[in-house]
């Protein structure tokens, strides 16, 4: 009697690990019972969407109820498609992509950027850069919520400040 190979000795182990094989090992299993149109669209729980985006359940929750992302209720359960879910992940909210008065903040083309980004082309701690905004060593503007730093200004506090600190350490 030959032993067929049984499902764990005829996967390698990534597939553990994958939340995409998990997903269509459950929609295999819904195919072979009642909803088998819900398992041809490719559906996640709110938990596997949350370990699938690296967030908590909370974010998806909240993501949801703000209508950024799409999800339907079946009774009790939310279910959201695959492809909502890529949609969410691909106009998810980043620093990089802030925007005020119809404009991106830190606009890195046109010279602007943000306090941490300054203060890594200037290799100093970013409270150092918001201390010398508040004296005024450093002219920034405020847009909504955040400092904005033209490259100008940037490199005029290192010729007038930083290398004058850099000659006085130095002798």
């Amino acid at each position: 009697m030959v032993k067929k190979p049984g499902f764990l000795e005829t996967r390698p182990l990534a597939w553990f690990f994958d939340p995409f094989f998990w997903i269509e090992e459950k929609n295999m299993d819904m195919e072979n019972n009642v909803g088998a149109e819900v398992a041809s669209r490719k559906v996640v729980s709110i938990t596997e969407a949350a370990r699938i985006n690296g967030v908590t359940r909370q974010a998806i929750y909240v993501a949801i109820k703000q209508n950024k992302l799409k999800a339907s209720k079946d009774s009790t359960r939310w279910t959201i498609d695959l492809d909502d879910l890529e949609d969410y992940r691909r106009n998810k909210y980043s620093r990089t992509k802030s925007t005020y008065e119809g404009e991106l903040l830190f606009d890195n083309q046109k010279g602007f950027y943000s306090v941490n980004q300054a203060a890594k082309m200037l290799g100093v701690p970013a409270q150092k850069i918001y201390y010398a905004t508040r004296v005024g060593m450093l002219k920034a503007s405020r847009k909504g919520a955040a400092w904005v730093i033209h490259v100008d200004d940037i490199k005029e506090y290192q010729e007038k400040y930083l290398s004058r600190l850099l000659e006085t350490e130095a002798m």
